[in-house]
């Protein structure tokens, strides 16, 4: 059997760690077993996928040192590698299911789904869908069809018995039938769930090993009766291990800085990324930590993955990054790196008009400068509560300056004023005696220096994200109960009572 891996991420907003950890164990196991691996692009979700957030994949992965063998970029004799320009051949097999009886037409509206699940909720039901359009006759399907009704395409889960399969590294799994819904497989717009795309594009891709986060594990049973329903042998599925933050809790974006560019533009080593990703949820014969890819290519074998979950500790990486620089970097070479990383001509050409008129002497730049260059900001509970702001007003303050820039999508010089200005209406709240304090001690550890909102802008989103998080931390975070009523606050456009 010829093994084919792939990685499938969505073009819908920053590459996540997460996509480079799943990607990098697809590459080792297809290339120790002389395999393939595929770089397939799951653009499906039309309202959120932009071809920049593809063009970030491509670039982050390449960084990272992961290469594929097929792909949008580079073709293959199983393409198109994007699901969007694939719609026919999803809608062909949909039209299948639905011939043989093993799917049907939803008419559920969204009035009813939400009624179903607040019922399900309040009954401890497991499904948030009753099935009540599963049996509807061939008349009943034609006239509301007729009528134009809207609908999507669910396949039919068996009511009764078990599913049934075994995991490449949890063993075998069972699951009651009873506890898994009648997945869409087709929505209203003619589009298919990642349900239908990922099953059909594997099967006719190819894939034999479907290697993938354990989130995904829940969505198996769906899978494996997909493949039942088209009469396919199903590949083999391998959960990996979660990663996990500090907490014990899955590596979250609201509480770390979980994008792939934060980790490029924080001066990481792609080698020693590669290496510490490498470590989670798997361990080396004789506990060895420092390797190099292709001495992890020879040595794999899959029964060294853990089962549960890995945490992503940053310690860690930033110690192996310590061992590659020191090994890795000769002496000779270490400046051009560290230029090359932050010290490029065009990047201290703009910062020389931030300072221009700011230092008294040469000497004054570093002091002036230096949030630009460290990874560490000084952060104090004096700097980031002016004027008698508790800790947890100032920590909302920036949450809400996240979701602000997040809405508008918009981390640039301009995205920053205009967020920190609707934060302080909405808190109702002195913009510059206030937020503007609280934002500056987040960014430089400071209270004054260069122009913010410019500052921002050379820092660039995800480090400007990870700074407002870390001040969040520092502040002693959000609690979930907390979160939620800032949410509904700050969705009514009133934060002044938080």
């Amino acid at each position: 059997m010829k093994i084919r891996t792939r990685i499938a991420p969505s073009p819908t907003g920053d590459p996540h760690v997460g996509t480079a950890y799943i990607a990098l164990f697809n590459l080792v196991f297809a290339r120790h077993f002389g395999g393939k691996f595929i770089l397939r692009i799951e653009d499906t979700d039309q309202n959120r996928s932009r071809p920049e957030y593809e063009k970030n994949i491509f670039q982050t992965l390449k960084w990272a040192g992961i290469d594929w063998d097929e792909g949008p970029d580079k073709g293959g004799e199983y393409g198109p590698y994007r699901q969007s320009e694939r719609t026919e051949i999803y809608q062909k097999h949909c039209k299948q299911l639905l011939d043989a009886g093993k799917a049907y037409k939803c008419f559920a509206t969204e009035e009813e789904l939400k009624e179903m699940r607040e019922i399900a909720k309040k009954t401890g039901g497991n499904l948030g869908y009753d099935r009540r359009y599963r049996n509807l006759s061939p008349e009943e399907v034609q006239e509301r069809e007729t009528a134009g009704q809207p609908f999507t395409i669910r396949l039919k889960i068996p009511l009764t018995g078990e599913c049934i399969y075994d995991d490449g590294i949890k063993g075998r799994v069972v699951v009651p039938w009873a506890d898994v819904d009648d997945q869409i497989l087709l929505k209203s717009d003619g589009f298919p769930t990642y349900h239908l795309a990922s099953v059909v594009d594997d099967q006719l891709m190819g894939i034999t090993h479907v290697v993938r986060g354990d989130e995904w594990m829940s969505s198996t049973p769906k899978h494996v009766m997909l493949y039942q329903a088209f009469g396919w042998e199903a590949p083999i599925f391998m959960h990996m291990p979660l990663l996990l933050g500090k907490d014990g809790k899955k590596l979250s974006k609201r509480k770390n800085p979980t994008s792939i560019f934060f980790y490029r533009d924080s001066g990481y080593v792609p080698k020693a990324f590669l290496n510490f990703l490498s470590l989670m949820g798997y361990s080396m014969p004789d506990d060895q930590e420092i390797y190099s890819l292709d001495d992890f290519i020879k040595a794999f074998d899959p029964k060294r993955i853990g089962v549960s979950g890995a945490f992503f500790d940053i310690q860690k990486l930033d110690w192996i990054n310590q061992q590659y620089i020191i090994n890795d970097i000769p002496e000779k070479e270490l400046w051009n790196r560290i230029r090359e990383w932050g010290f490029q001509d065009a990047f201290m050409e703009k910062l020389m008009k931030l300072c221009h008129t700011r230092i008294k002497t040469f000497a004054d730049f570093m002091e002036l400068c230096q949030f630009f260059f460290i990874h560490h900001i000084p952060l104090t509970e004096e700097g980031l509560c002016p004027k008698g702001i508790s800790g947890d007003k100032a920590a909302a303050i920036l949450q809400a300056i996240i979701w602000c820039m997040e809405e508008q999508e918009n981390w640039s010089r301009e995205g920053i004023n205009t967020a920190s200005r609707e934060v302080a209406k909405i808190f109702d709240v002195n913009h510059k005696k206030i937020v503007m304090p609280i934002l500056y001690s987040s960014i430089t550890g400071k209270r004054q220096g260069p122009p913010l909102f410019d500052s921002v802008d050379l820092l660039g989103k995800e480090r400007t994200r990870a700074r407002l998080l870390l001040a969040i931390e520092f502040l002693g975070g959000i609690s979930n109960k907390k979160m939620a009523l800032l949410a509904k606050a700050w969705q009514a456009g009133n934060c002044s009572d938080f």
